[in-house]
């Protein structure tokens, strides 16, 4: 059975072309070294209509790099975005163009990564310093492909914070051909804070990214940060174009069976978390096969649970055994029946997360 089977047919339910809101409606964030091809195909299982994105990859990577690795794909997992890292306007639009020739049915520019790497890199948020910069960029990707050119970026950076520079950094790039742009409602210190403190420590402020879209109403505008729960996301909605949802769709994966209904208005009942590991298990299979290892895959489904009783046990098998030598795709039915034994206990919801963490950590 290939990528391409037929996934979750009862669950398959079609709407008229002419009804359908746009996939960026709602989308999952771009997230370095969680956003990869298993992770989307987990995500579209739960998900037939969410936007997905790829991770952060560099133009010089793909100019240079093995593209069957970094841009690999399958069908099933459209509609998915590719996003770039880069600052050199010849180089990302010929890295969008083998994108696109990959099957991605966007190209998004990273302006809102605050690593130190990245920033020595001259891309993510730094560039927010230099709209006319990435106005070049986007106008080179514009020329170069067919598709959408976008952009996600940051309400501000450092001390450039105010209202005025977020408007005069969209319409150089709006200027540039870009009619979409995905703004992280809060600003990164790109001196004196790490990444993970620029995911916390400045605060959110989603007001600003409603201004933005009053300012511009012929742009669509989505808004990124802080939303974890779909009726915030459709509160939103009221506002803007676009939700992004980023970590709580990484941690809580199973919210993302409630969008197709409840965000984009389509009939039909939602998958069942073990219909979804169950489909898992034949995907671990085939990718096995192909010389994956089982928890490269797995990792991004620790999450599935979270909140049900036996969460804790089927956290835990995955853990334990998906990461052994020569551990087959059985490993996750044993998880299932894991946490459906009478001694399976509820894990608190706090501990998902730091569970999730704690794998990912001996992975990246």
């Amino acid at each position: 059975m290939t990528d391409d089977r037929v996934l979750l047919t009862s669950y398959t339910v079609a709407m008229r072309p002419e009804t359908k809101p746009p996939p960026h409606r709602l989308s999952v964030a771009p997230m370095m070294d969680w956003t990869d091809r298993h992770c989307r195909y987990f995500h579209r299982l739960l998900s037939r209509r969410a936007l997905l994105y790829t991770e952060m990859v560099t133009a010089e990577a793909i100019l240079h790099g093995d593209r069957r690795r970094l841009l690999g794909c399958s069908q099933i997992e459209q509609p998915v975005a590719l996003q770039l890292g880069g600052s050199e306007p010849g180089r990302l639009a010929a890295a969008a163009e083998i994108g696109a020739a990959h099957g991605y049915g966007e190209i998004n520019l990273n302006v809102g990564c605050p690593s130190d790497r990245v920033h020595r890199g001259r891309f993510g948020a730094c560039l927010m310093a230099e709209p006319d910069l990435v106005a070049d960029c986007v106008a080179a990707m514009r020329r170069t492909v067919t598709i959408p050119v976008t952009v996600k970026c940051r309400v501000g950076i450092d001390d450039l914070d105010s209202d005025a520079h977020l408007r005069r950094f969209v319409e150089a790039v709006a200027g540039a051909g870009c009619g979409r742009v995905i703004v992280h409602a809060r600003k990164a210190w790109l001196d004196g804070l790490s990444p993970k403190e620029n995911r916390d420590i400045p605060p959110l402020d989603r007001a600003r990214v409603h201004r933005l879209k009053e300012r511009f109403p012929e742009l669509e505008i989505i808004v990124n940060g802080g939303i974890d729960t779909l009726a915030m996301a459709r509160a939103e909605l009221v506002l803007v174009d676009g939700v992004m949802l980023g970590r709580a769709a990484y941690h809580d994966p199973y919210l993302l069976a409630g969008v197709d209904r409840e965000i984009f208005a389509e009939p039909g009942q939602a998958p069942g978390r073990d219909e979804v590991a169950r489909e898992m298990i034949a995907y671990a299979r085939e990718q096995i096969a192909r010389g994956c290892r089982l928890h490269h895959i797995t990792r991004h489904m620790l999450g599935l649970y979270r909140g049900r009783p036996g969460a804790r046990a089927f956290r835990r098998h995955l853990s334990e055994w998906a990461n052994r030598d020569g551990a087959g795709a059985e490993v996750i039915e044993e998880a299932i029946e894991a946490m459906h034994r009478p001694d399976r206990s509820l894990g608190d919801p706090a501990d998902a997360e730091s569970s999730t963490n704690r794998v990912l950590a001996n992975v990246r």
